[in-house]
């Protein structure tokens, strides 16, 4: 199997490239991203491109992949709504969109979050854009799914790269094990997140909407 990886250097993407790299099953892993991850592996590919919304010259570099993994965004926390959308719903959906052309058919991965708003019509900005990027991208002729964490553990040795959320994560490290056992269906971790890909990856799933009880169930299975 071959897996592209877009945001490899963020915190999730960090995970899921970390369980691709040791999953015996994956031949390839191809990172794409403005920078390189610093990762050394003899199964990488860095593929960098300076403008992640125009992958014209890079598009023969992804050709023949099986799956897609797709983390890149960032926090709407003091964002324009239009800015926001510009970035949530604009990008992702050229970059899926160019790899529906290239790799019909293929599994493409999105991470969404809990508590975005199907109907595009809420009042909470990011949870409306994030449900219409999450529409757009089931119309598209991929086997898409949309990933729906909620609050997630980092692992590993793994840092957000948001000043903000490696400071909460910090305070907030010694009540994880707590919260996960009180709130089981709230809490994964980046570990679970890529166990889950690769799952999906390899068999698919029921659901093209995926919370955090399903995502939990498939890292377990």
């Amino acid at each position: 199997m071959k897996v592209l990886i877009f945001g490899a250097t963020g915190m999730v993407g960090q995970g899921v490239l970390r369980e691709c790299l040791r999953a015996p099953d994956v031949e390839v892993v191809a990172s794409v991203g403005r920078v390189a991850t610093g990762v050394h592996d003899t199964k990488l590919r860095e593929i960098v491109c300076a403008d992640v919304g125009d992958l014209m010259a890079v598009e023969t570099d992804l050709v023949g992949f099986d799956a897609c993994f797709f983390s890149l965004g960032v926090s709407a926390a003091g964002m324009k709504e239009a800015d926001y959308e510009r970035i949530t719903y604009g990008l992702t959906l050229a970059a899926a969109e160019t790899l529906s052309r290239l790799n019909p058919g293929m599994t493409f991965i999105y991470v969404s979050c809990a508590g975005t708003d199907s109907s595009e019509r809420g009042h909470v900005m990011w949870a409306r854009i994030k449900g219409r990027t999450e529409n757009a991208l089931l119309q598209l002729p991929l086997k898409a799914f949309m990933f729906r964490p909620g609050l997630i553990e980092p692992l590993d040795g793994i840092q957000s790269k948001t000043r903000a959320y490696r400071v909460l994560y910090k305070l907030t490290k010694p009540l994880l094990p707590l919260l996960r056992r009180a709130l089981p269906n709230q809490v994964l971790s980046t570990r679970e997140i890529g166990q889950a890909v690769l799952a999906v990856a390899r068999r698919g799933y029921e659901k093209r909407i995926l919370e955090t009880r399903d995502l939990r169930c498939l890292a377990n299975r």
